[in-house]
């Protein structure tokens, strides 16, 4: 069989098994996710070793740190994830849902049911917990996925789907809910984003260049995130102990994820004030701050700290990197401006004990998630009560922000009658 026909065989079965899943009770599909996070920790020893061998070809390669972080799995975060999986099998299932129920004046009954979406293709790169996080999604709303990770976590991600396929079987459930396109030629992308025949939904996820060859290139709908430009601004009123906290986790709970913090703006006010504090605790963490002329002057002399002067490409870029642009602004307005310049719609926050400055910034920031006084580490759809999450969209149709169980449903409506007909 030739790969592009192998592609199309693929197909077929997803969509055969996406009406097999539609008709599965929500028992079964809860079985079989308990299932999955039982073999995750039973297969441990094996899906560590497919990782491994993912990691260390990753270094032959010369990945980025941040790439290699995202790909590395431990018994620590194996377990993580087979907690998520039970997470979403708490979850009520929203096939079947009946909801905006109403009477018309004429007697009839008219409403509409939730339904899964169909078949989910999902391409994405480095992070093999996606590949769980997706397929388990996935099937509790009822809907086929097709996946293609990157070929830096190829063993990974055939070691997992194994063991979720086998999940599946053991429940009752048909095995081909879940596949994997175990080629990596690039080529083949193409070639999936022109399946609209069997494919209802594609989800990117990785960097600026895939998400953007996804979108052009697709020939069905797209949930489309983006690159997570996150921005923390510390407002003139802001309390500084809990500032210093909450930007210190923004930046480095983990820098290498989308919900990172990428650039600290601090009030002119009281930037005097809290910028030494904020440069002690990340000239101990290894942090270095890109800085406009006022931040540099405030910060000089701090022993340790890592200081470079900003360049105008260091506001508005994702750095996945231990790097914080920081800019002193003069004014909320200021602040504001600069999130519309640069923000790229995923998680923004403000730190401020001004009720009137916080109402401002959730009213005003256009972006997929809004903070006040709190870490936009916090993006995260496990974070949210959603178990897990497909993807944190950044685009304004379909869904946004951390996209659970519901957002990957439609709905049909639903009339109840009573041998009326249309006067």
């Amino acid at each position: 069989m030739t790969v592009a026909a192998e592609l199309e065989a693929m197909g077929q079965a997803a969509r055969r098994a996406s009406k097999a899943l539609a008709r599965l009770t929500s028992r079964v599909k809860d079985e079989a996710l308990h299932n999955v996070a039982r073999l995750l920790l039973e297969r441990q020893d094996d899906i560590l070793e497919a990782n491994r061998l993912d990691m260390e070809e990753g270094q032959r390669m010369g990945l980025m740190e941040a790439t290699l972080d995202r790909l590395a799995l431990s018994p620590d975060k194996l377990r993580t994830i087979a907690q998520d999986v039970l997470n979403v099998a708490r979850l009520p299932d929203p096939v079947g849902e009946i909801f905006d129920m109403r009477v018309l004046p004429n007697g009839m009954q008219v409403g509409k049911r939730r339904v899964p979406l169909g078949v989910i293709a999902a391409i994405y790169e480095s992070r093999p917990n996606v590949t769980v996080d997706i397929s388990c999604l996935c099937f509790k709303a009822g809907n086929a996925c097709i996946l293609r990770g990157g070929k830096e976590a190829l063993h990974s991600n055939q070691a997992l789907v194994r063991a979720i396929r086998e999940a599946i079987a053991q429940a009752g459930g048909p095995v081909d809910a879940v596949q994997l396109v175990e080629q990596t030629d690039r080529a083949l992308v193409g070639q999936l984003l022109k399946m609209r025949q069997y494919i209802d939904l594609v989800v990117p996820r990785g960097g600026a260049e895939l998400i953007h060859f996804v979108v052009e290139n697709a020939t069905m709908p797209v949930l489309m995130g983006g690159v997570g430009v996150c921005h923390t601004y510390v407002d003139r009123s802001a309390d500084l102990d809990k500032a210093v906290k909450v930007v210190d986790n923004a930046k480095t709970r983990r820098w290498s994820i989308c919900n990172a913090l990428d650039t600290l703006l601090v009030h002119r006010d009281i930037a005097p004030r809290f910028l030494p504090l904020i440069g002690k605790v990340w000239a101990e963490k290894g942090i270095e701050m890109r800085c406009d002329d006022e931040a540099l002057a405030i910060l000089q002399g701090i022993e340790g700290l890592k200081l470079r002067p900003a360049q105008p490409n260091d506001f508005g870029k994702e750095f996945l990197a231990p790097v914080a642009a920081v800019k002193v602004v003069s004014s909320l307005d200021e602040a504001l401006d600069h999130i519309d310049r640069y923000g790229t719609g995923h998680s923004d926050a403000i730190i401020t004990e001004d009720y009137s400055a916080a109402l401002r910034f959730l009213d005003e920031v256009d972006t997929a998630v809004v903070y006040v006084n709190a870490s936009t580490q916090f993006t995260d759809g496990a974070q949210f009560g959603l178990g897990a999450e497909i993807i944190d969209s950044t685009q304004k149709t379909i869904a946004r922000g951390p996209v659970g169980l519901k957002e990957i449903t439609t709905y049909k409506w639903i009339v109840l009658g009573n041998g009326h007909v249309r006067p």
